[in-house]
């Protein structure tokens, strides 16, 4: 017998609020953060995004969590976020560690997820979707993270093997 995860059933009512730091976040990175270089916005349009002109990134320290503790517990129990996390896409925004500055997969796994971000419409649509795979069958197992890692690494290294 199968077993429903509890934070299954809470997603829906944490959705508002994780819309909402994503895009208070979002807006951050595009008034502080920097455009897409020519050839990022290449790597960007093969990763799937049609808008790569609206990206900026926003290089940090480390990757901030929500100040809501309960959201912040969400990312940290989901492994979303976290002390290893090296990038985080909010959108058209994208934070990248300065230790991951010049990681260009990573670059490129965070572009996907911006194609993401486009392909469902809206910041919510996105969440709803990423956030119920973080929970099941978990980060990074769910299909649009597997995505991201596949493409990027088709894309930088030429093949998907480990």
């Amino acid at each position: 017998m199968s077993s429903v995860n509890p934070l299954l059933t809470f997603l829906p009512k944490l959705l508002p609020l994780a819309t909402q730091w994503v895009q208070s976040q979002e807006a951050e990175i595009l008034a502080q953060g920097i455009p897409l270089t020519h050839e990022q916005q290449k790597d960007a349009k093969a990763a799937g995004v049609r808008s790569p002109e609206k990206i900026c990134l926003r290089l940090v320290r480390e990757i901030p969590m929500p100040a809501d503790p309960i959201l912040c517990n969400v990312a940290r129990e989901t492994g979303l976020l976290g002390p290893g996390t090296a990038g985080l896409t909010l959108r058209y925004g994208i934070y990248i560690r300065h230790d991951a500055q010049f990681d260009h997969e990573l670059h490129v796994h965070e572009f996907v997820h911006v194609g993401q971000y486009e392909r469902m419409g809206s910041i919510e649509a996105f969440l709803s979707h990423y956030l119920k795979e973080c929970v099941d069958p978990g980060y990074p197992f769910g299909p649009m993270e597997q995505e991201a890692i596949f493409t990027a690494r088709k894309l930088v290294r030429g093949t998907v093997a480990n």
